[in-house]
Order: structure tokens, then C-alpha cells, then sequence
């Protein structure tokens, strides 16, 4: 039997995502813990105008996770406490004939920081994947949804720095991560990518999650984040990373065309410099929904790339700063399930 994640271009069955719960990654204060929930909210709402959401809520946030979502949104009981449903998630796959599968992954938290309040989560993948009827594939790697973005036809993209961490897979090297993602996704070509954005290496960062500098648009043509100015870092990590991406193949082998999708001006925060990226948006029935971050002008040059990179879908735009704030973006809380 041949498991293969779909492109997220695919038809979707639903998206699912989990509501936040009071913790660290939420915030300190009423006001933090507010932002918080309105902004998984607004992603989820915006996304339950293109297909199904369901949300997982922790029994002490489904109350709150009712109140606050669109009715048309299932809102199911589970205990957790992180709450990126792309990477505490399955990543669901389909064998030959159409059926649904859905890869528990290892979760630990993004290498087991001192932080992170992971232990609950880690379950999602087996109790999301039986809510959606899939068959389980487990799995030993340490790996996040993240970590990896797929073109459909065999191809997908990765870092060095996320499945070769050694606080996640110690023992592990390319051959090793290329053989178990052939098993679970159906991956037969790897591009390696040297790393993610500069913001991603610090403290409650993932270490280089590729879904926020590179994604497919469709199979031969990558997304990429494009920090234009050379004040910022990660203005030579998308000069590196187009690099690589312009000397590699699919598996197909077909050379890569890279659409530059360049970053907002904000080039800082109260904490440093941001990874502000639109790169990390979610491809829906129909529509993106896509990083918003309070600049009209530059969100909207990032819907103009995008209505051209994904023809025939509507472009909506959710301000994500409160949750880039909080360590990702709209891709990292959002998890597609295909249609089975």
C-alpha cells in the first residue's frame, strides 16, 4: 500500500484547528488571552467561508470555543494544551483507492523547550485522525506539519535544522527522514532547504519550519519569502534559500520557478526582528486565506501574488499579527483533511 499527501490545493473534506487554552503561548494577561482568541477566531471563521472547520477545544475552553465561533463550526471535546493544530495534528495522506490515512507524527513540543506545555497535544494525532475515520500511521520521527510542504506528485520540501534537530531525531540523518517521509507521505524527491527565518531560532521559535519561507503553489513553482531589505536577517536567508530552490528539480524533474512573495516593511517588534511572512497562509475550497499585518499596501501586493499563484480562488486576509506573536501564522494553526 502507497500512502501520498495530496497537494493543499486538493479538495478538502474540512480544515481542522484547536481553540487556545490559558498557558503560556496564549498570554500573561486578560488582554493577551483575549487577543489570542480573537485572532484562532477570525482564522477560523474566515476559513468556515470556504469549507467545514472542525475545532478541537479543551473541556475548559469549549464554552468560550461556541460563544465565539460561527455556528456552522463542530466544535469537539479533547484535552490540550498547545494549540497548532499543524503541528501538534495528524498530516492526513490517501492510499491508491482513495482512502484516508493520517500520520501520528512524534510531537515533543519543538525539541522539548523548558516552555512548552506539549504532553497533552502529543494524543492529537491519534485522537484527531480517529474522529476523521482515517486509518493510523504511526510514526517515530519527531516532526511537525510544519516541517514539511508537499507539491502532490512526490516532492517536498524541508530544513536541515527541523527533522535533523538533534533534540528531536538524534539519530537521525537525510537518508534516514527521506526513507520514513517515502513511507508516510509518499515523498520521493526532498529538497533541503539550510534553514528557516532568523526569528525562528529563538526561544519559542520551532527551529526552522519551512512553512513559513517556502510553500508550493502547484506542482514546479514554490512560493518563496522575499525579506527585501538588507537591514534584516532574513534578507540573505532568501537570497540563500532562492539559491538552492533555483538549482533544484521535483521529482518529476522539473526545474523550480520561484514566485517571490515579499515581506511587509515592519521590520521589528518589541522582541526583535519580526518573520512576518505570507508565505504561511491556508489554501481552502476556493480560496486563500492569507497573513494579514496591518500594512494596506503590502497585503495587498501579497494577495495580488497570490490571486496569480492560485487562479481561480478568492484571496481573504486575516490580520495575523496577534498570532505571529505567539510563534506562527494561519498555516501552523490550520491542518487540511482531503477528500477521502
Amino acid at each position: 500500500m502507497t500512502w501520498r499527501m495530496p497537494a493543499e490545493t486538493a479538495e478538502h473534506e474540512r480544515t481542522w484547528m484547536a481553540f487556545p487554552r490559558e498557558g503560556v503561548t496564549l498570554g500573561a494577561t486578560a488582554e493577551e488571552r483575549q487577543e489570542g482568541y480573537e485572532a484562532w477566531a477570525a482564522v477560523a471563521n474566515a476559513v468556515a467561508g470556504f469549507e467545514p472547520v472542525t475545532m478541537v477545544a479543551d473541556p475548559s475552553e469549549v464554552a468560550r470555543a461556541r460563544r465565539m465561533l460561527d455556528g456552522a463550526i463542530e466544535v469537539v471535546e479533547a484535552p490540550l494544551d498547545e494549540f497548532w493544530m499543524r503541528d501538534v495534528g495528524p498530516t492526513f495522506v490517501l492510499d491508491e483507492g482513495g482512502r484516508l490515512g493520517a500520520v501520528d507524527w512524534i510531537f515533543n513540543g519543538w525539541g522539548a523547550p523548558a516552555w512548552a506545555e506539549w504532553q497533552l497535544s502529543a494524543a492529537l494525532g491519534t485522537t484527531v485522525g480517529a474522529l476523521a475515520g482515517a486509518e493510523r500511521i504511526g510514526s517515530l520521527l519527531v516532526n511537525e506539519g510544519g516541517g514539511i510542504h508537499v507539491d502532490g506528485e512526490g516532492t517536498v520540501l524541508l530544513t536541515e535544522t527541523v527533522q535533523l534537530d538533534p533534540r528531536r531525531n538524534p539519530h537521525a540523518d537525510r537518508a534516514r527522514v527521506e526513507a520514513e517521509l517515502a513511507r508516510t507521505i509518499g515523498a520521493e524527491h526532498a529538497i533541503w532547504l539550510p534553514r528557516g527565518l532568523t526569528r525562528d531560532y529563538e526561544e519559542f521559535g520551532t527551529n526552522g519550519h519551512v512553512d513559513i519561507v517556502a510553500a508550493f503553489a502547484s506542482p514546479g513553482r514554490v512560493l518563496l519569502h522575499e525579506q527585501q531589505d538588507p537591514a534584516h536577517p532574513d534578507h540573505a536567508v532568501s537570497q540563500e534559500i532562492r539559491a538552492v530552490l533555483e538549482a533544484s528539480t521535483d521529482a518529476r524533474g522539473r526545474a523550480i520557478e520561484v514566485i517571490a512573495l515579499p515581506a511587509p516593511a515592519t521590520l521589528r517588534d518589541d522582541e526583535g526582528f519580526v518573520d512576518w511572512s505570507y508565505v504561511n497562509h491556508s489554501v481552502v475550497n476556493g480560496g486563500v486565506v492569507v497573513c494579514g499585518f496591518g500594512e494596506p499596501e503590502a497585503d495587498a501586493r501579497a494577495r495580488a501574488v497570490l490571486v496569480q499563484a492560485y487562479p481561480g480562488r478568492e484571496v481573504v486576509t486575516v490580520d495575523a499579527r496577534p498570532i505571529f506573536a505567539r510563534g506562527g501564522g494561519i498555516h501552523c494553526i490550520t491542518q487540511q483533511q482531503p477528500r477521502a
